[in-house]
């Protein structure tokens, strides 16, 4: 808050002293002016803890000033209340037509809502609207005459209904056509309009348009005659947009086929990297292809490997001693001994820091003793049970149908045998969030139907799979957020990069492109290589 004040140890401790009266009675005005704050600041936001403080422990917001003794050091550290976040109250002055914080939230979150679920739909009306009205307008060219003028047409020979024929085989494979390419579900939500789809959809429409707009003013102001004329018109229509689909296979599905560009994908937390190679796309484009690949290809991203590092870095600052050379009485040669403690424990932190290569070899080399250690505990109990599952499979064959235990029945009997040693690996290998009792019992059952082996159902354990082998709500990731200093819609260029943002981490791509290969090629001549082995009658062979 603007209107909240704040004591230092500098102004505390000179108030205490009495070494000097100017002192006091600066420290005496800075209490005066910060109390006089503090009462303007409870006029806007009071925060009370749980247990009210009295007369002898004064407060500054809720908080005891500095150097007071409150009640929770009294009675020790254990009458701390572990839960004092959900229950300290907040008093503000608000007024009975105002919101909470959690209310504009949910507000924006609707709107939101809404919003993407226009722009998931929009694109696909856009283009049931186009489609509709290419296959309605040859067949509203050929029955507008009909019904308008049905007495003065001509009359339509074996030629003309060979044109009908030929028409209803077009219309049909261009309906074909277009639900093949067109009208697919959705893989993803782009934030910018396609190039090549926006050009395609506007150039049907102006071909629509024109060949209307010459039916108009030719055919039906005139009421043309000729009905064979008219047949050969609305076919040389579906002709064009036959060739228009060509070009639109030609755009969306075959140019970015051939690879030009090499792209580095890195992770922005472990540094997991992946290469991959990809055709002419735009910037957005690109990003849906590379998140395909992720989902695919990169291990699912486990934030609880990185707490080791973090613990280390904790520990070798843990060793550091901060001095407040702000505080009172710490002065230039106040105290002759400290030069020398500080030096030592500057040297001592130096020697920590020489040996921590060291730490950290035998810290990686005991969390593999550890995970070896438990990996084989895990390995011997599930073979053990899947030996009893093949014993009592035998048994079955010999007991009566009633007695036969079902595949699920049999997995949850032999998962309490294999559970403590598989959640004590999955605990050392620190992925205990990536497979819930569920998941586990479920891919037991399906090894035991398919009659697998052992090794094959602790393959989904020993070693991290891809992102997509695991549910949705363990990726944390399902929407990203493309930061690019280019235009979203511009095709890649060597040299260009990109950031494509998540919840929990980033991934960099830096794009490079594929050298122009020359190859040549060398003529050697058969005879070049050919020798002659002549044998003298004095050697052995």
């Amino acid at each position: 808050m603007d209107t909240e004040s704040t004591h230092s140890g500098y102004s505390y401790h000179s108030s205490r002293s009495g070494r000097s009266n100017r002192h006091g009675d600066r420290s005496r005005e800075r209490h005066k002016a910060s109390s006089k704050d503090s009462v303007r600041s409870e006029r806007s936001v009071v925060i009370n803890p749980p247990d009210t403080p009295s007369q002898e422990s004064p407060v500054h917001n809720g908080e005891p000033l500095p150097g007071e003794p409150t009640p929770a050091e009294d009675q020790g550290d254990d009458a701390q209340d572990d839960n004092w976040g959900e229950t300290t109250t907040a008093v503000t002055g608000t007024s009975e037509l105002s919101i909470s914080q959690e209310e504009v939230v949910g507000l924006g979150k609707g709107m939101q809502d809404r919003t993407e679920g226009f722009r998931r739909y929009l694109p696909l009306a856009v283009g049931s609207f186009v489609g509709l009205l290419v296959l309605a307008t040859p067949l509203a060219f050929l029955l507008l005459p009909a019904f308008m003028w049905p007495d003065r047409l001509q009359a339509c020979g074996t030629a003309c209904e060979g044109l009908f024929l030929s028409l209803a085989f077009k219309l049909l494979i261009l309906l074909m056509a277009m639900w093949a390419l067109f009208l697919k579900p959705g893989r993803a939500s782009l934030p910018r309009v396609c190039v090549y789809r926006a050009f395609l959809t506007t150039l049907t429409l102006l071909l629509t348009m024109s060949y209307w707009l010459f039916f108009g003013v030719r055919i039906l102001e005139a009421q043309d005659e000729d009905y064979h004329g008219i047949v050969q018109f609305a076919v040389s229509l579906v002709d064009s947009q036959l060739f228009v689909h060509y070009l639109a296979v030609v755009l969306l599905e075959l140019r970015h086929l051939q690879p030009c560009y090499s792209v580095c994908v890195i992770r922005s937390t472990d540094g997991e990297t992946r290469h991959y190679n990809i055709g002419q796309l735009s910037i957005q484009k690109a990003a849906l292809t590379i998140l395909e690949y992720y989902y695919r290809d990169f291990p699912l991203h486990n934030p609880a490997l990185l707490s080791a590092s973090k613990h280390r870095a904790a520990k070798h600052l843990a060793g550091l001693k901060v001095y407040n050379v702000d505080a009172p009485g710490n002065t230039a040669g106040a105290q002759p001994g400290n030069g020398n403690q500080s030096r030592a424990m500057v040297t001592a932190a130096a020697k920590r820091k020489d040996s921590a290569h060291n730490e950290l070899y035998y810290e990686e080399a005991d969390y593999e003793r550890r995970v070896r250690k438990r990996k084989a505990r895990l390995v011997v109990a599930v073979e053990e049970a899947f030996t009893h599952i093949r014993r009592m499979k035998k048994e079955d064959e010999q007991a009566t149908p009633s007695d036969i235990m079902d595949v699920r029945e049999a997995a949850l009997a032999i998962f309490p045998s294999m559970a403590r040693a598989l959640q004590k690996y999955l605990r050392t290998t620190r992925r205990q969030h990536c497979h819930s009792m569920e998941s586990i019992q479920k891919h037991l059952a399906f090894c035991l139907v398919n009659n697998m082996s052992p090794k094959a159902f602790l393959e989904a354990y020993l070693a991290p799979g891809p992102t997509l082998q695991y549910g949705p709500e363990r990726w944390m990731a399902d929407q990203w957020t493309l930061v690019s200093e280019a235009s979203v819609t511009s095709g890649l260029k060597e040299g260009s990069d990109f950031l494509l943002r998540c919840l929990d981490f980033n991934l960099a791509v830096t794009v490079k492109g594929i050298p122009y290969i020359r190859l040549t090629e060398e003529f050697i001549d058969p005879k070049s290589h050919k020798f002659i082995l002549l044998l003298q009658s004095e050697t052995s062979v």
